[in-house]
């Protein structure tokens, strides 16, 4: 499957990179956490970085609200893209660290992606962008 484009704006790109740069620094070598670090560093690297009021509004950015299906179960899930200090799972906040948070940011409503977990791969579709915060004009959340 060849990688699609994906988007991410300055300023989450800076503040992904320091919290990187911060887990890094304590994370033991070798761990899961290091390898989910590494991709999601990957993901930035390939990613287009545009100013926020270019990102188009059918982009996954930090603190979208979205819809996935997982495309094996078609099991919906509904989760907000958050930094790690605002994850709860049991309010549907994902965070950026975790390994759907990574596989989700800066792809766009429709596409599949492949990305593995703990348990193995898994794809998910992003059915839909319920909220994005450059569509809706929150510029610094």
């Amino acid at each position: 499957m060849a990688q699609r484009e994906i988007y991410i704006t300055e300023l989450d790109r800076d503040r992904i990179l320091e919290l990187i740069k911060v887990a890094d620094d304590f994370a033991p070598q070798g761990k899961q956490d290091i390898q989910g670090l590494r991709a999601l560093q990957g993901e930035l690297e390939r990613a287009r970085v545009v100013a926020p009021d270019q990102v188009p509004p059918d982009v996954v950015t930090m603190n979208s609200r979205v819809v996935l299906r997982d495309a094996d179960s078609g099991d919906e899930i509904t989760c907000t893209l958050v930094f790690p200090v605002d994850a709860d799972m049991s309010k549907g906040a994902v965070s950026v660290l975790a390994p759907v948070g990574t596989a989700i940011l800066g792809y766009r409503e429709g596409d599949t992606i492949e990305w593995r977990v703990p348990s193995g791969q898994k794809r998910f579709t992003v059915e839909k962008i319920l909220y994005q915060p450059e569509a809706a004009g929150d510029f610094e959340l």
